[in-house]
């Protein structure tokens, strides 16, 4: 795949309609002269010795060549339809277009689709357009919804050696540091204690949210940096699936391995600007709190201002929800990474929203499978069964429970990561594809010959 998005544009077919080389119409009988003889073979001389031809010959163009043997230069006549749907139409067209008479030739004939004769780039004028090439995952043409959700599970599913070590390794050394994290620094009660007591101090309440910000603010931290390097590797692995090519880990971290600052920078920048939009929706209500206004009007305020820049927050995100694979595989930097990602979106923002939306969905549902019976079996393990931990949610489980419910997570890790990087990047092969032509380039860096004689249009539903 081409690092720049200065893709080759389509070829140009022939003005005449057909392709070099075609033969010339079946009804337009080609006249043998002289130069189409064979050179070892003379012409018969209509007027020697010897000759079974006539000394008065009809004027030309008056008649045709005998039935039996088309004239040299001539394309044969098309066969006979055959019994039932396997025969074709006469004069290569659908049912009394084409045939004798039809108006236009049909498909296949003078003025129809294809070049003349009946057998065009649609496999002689009938049975619809050819299926797209295909050399991997997708075929080359504007995706569906359920192929690009299907080309992410057949990257999983055929290169799973690759997809599940990348994705196995990051799960497991995330959720050990998370571990560690939770059970050696983050296990103090006295923290949640002080949440739940409603005699505690404003100071110890303070702490305590401080505390427990610093606690979570880490772990997402660690599951952050995590999910980045997922996605940066996962990211060429479906890149290269898309050709039919497989890469092992070590391919995929040295081709990543230059673009993961930037992709660190590129996630940061974004968060940042989703937080700045929130506190700018809020900032009408925390002024008028810092007023002293009325405590109405200040919780009107604050829910109105934070509902529109969330509104506004995830419209943004959407259109920047392309920058990662056009960083990763464009090797842009940050700011024309989101440029190209707005580029891509527009005019497309609410279908991208969809895909994204019910590939999280999916995402989710696969990740509750596997961490909810993970998280009840180590409740259960912990001493405190079910009802415990569905009562008292701030009790101290040890470690028996952060590594019983480690394992769901890295279970849930394992399968969710491949369908996210998946989505995404095969999402912005497709828009690529839709604005830019990218599958002429993709089938020549798969190999795949004389791509772009036809052109297959969207799929329904597409």
């Amino acid at each position: 795949m081409n690092d720049t998005p200065g893709w080759a544009s389509p070829g140009s077919d022939p003005s005449d309609g057909r392709e070099p080389g075609a033969s010339a119409p079946a009804d337009r009988p080609v006249p043998a002269g002289p130069a189409e003889q064979p050179a070892d073979q003379p012409g018969p001389d209509p007027q020697g010795p010897g000759s079974q031809w006539s000394r008065e010959q009809p004027p030309p163009g008056q008649w045709s060549t005998p039935t039996g043997a088309p004239a040299p230069g001539q394309a044969p006549p098309p066969p006979p339809p055959g019994p039932g749907w396997g025969g074709r139409p006469p004069g290569g067209g659908y049912g009394g277009y084409g045939g004798p008479g039809g108006p236009g030739g049909g498909y296949g004939g003078p003025g129809g689709y294809g070049p003349p004769g009946g057998y065009g780039a649609w496999g002689g004028g009938w049975g619809g357009p050819p299926p797209a090439a295909k050399p991997g995952v997708i075929p080359l043409r504007p995706l569906g919804v359920g192929e690009i959700l299907d080309g992410a599970v057949s990257t999983m599913r055929t290169y799973w050696r690759t997809v599940l070590g990348i994705s196995l390794t990051v799960a497991v050394v995330t959720e050990v540091a998370v571990i560690l994290l939770q059970g050696l620094v983050l296990n103090d009660t006295e923290t949640t204690d002080a949440l739940n007591d409603p005699s505690a101090s404003l100071t110890e309440i303070s702490r305590a949210a401080g505390e427990v910000a610093l606690s979570s603010g880490a772990v997402l931290l660690i599951t952050l940096v995590g999910t980045i390097i997922a996605t940066a590797l996962l990211t060429t692995v479906t890149s290269r699936a898309v050709l039919g090519k497989s890469v092992t880990i070590g391919e995929a971290w040295r081709d990543a391995r230059p673009q993961v600052l930037k992709l660190f920078g590129l996630i940061i920048l974004t968060g940042l600007i989703a937080v700045g939009i929130l506190l700018v929706g809020a900032l009408p209500g925390i002024v008028v709190a810092i007023a002293g206004g009325p405590g109405g009007a200040i919780a009107a305020l604050l829910v109105l201002g934070i509902l529109a820049g969330a509104i506004v927050t995830v419209w943004l995100m959407v259109r920047f929800s392309l920058a990662s694979p056009a960083l990763m595989l464009e090797k842009q930097s940050i700011t024309k990474s989101l440029g190209r990602s707005t580029k891509l979106v527009r005019g497309s923002w609410w279908r991208v929203f969809g895909i994204q939306f019910l590939a999280s969905i999916i995402a989710n549902i696969v990740s509750s499978l596997a961490v909810v019976p993970f998280t009840l079996l180590g409740a259960y393990s912990s001493g405190h069964g079910l009802t415990g931990f569905l009562e008292n949610t701030n009790a101290d489980y040890g470690w028996t429970f952060l590594i019983i419910t480690g394992i769901g997570s890295v279970i849930g890790s394992m399968l969710t990561f491949p369908i996210n990087a998946g989505v995404t990047v095969l999402l912005y092969i497709d828009q690529r594809i839709r604005r830019e032509a990218l599958d002429l380039e993709l089938a020549r860096a798969a190999g795949v010959e004389n791509y772009g004689a036809g052109t297959p249009g969207t799929v329904p539903g597409s």
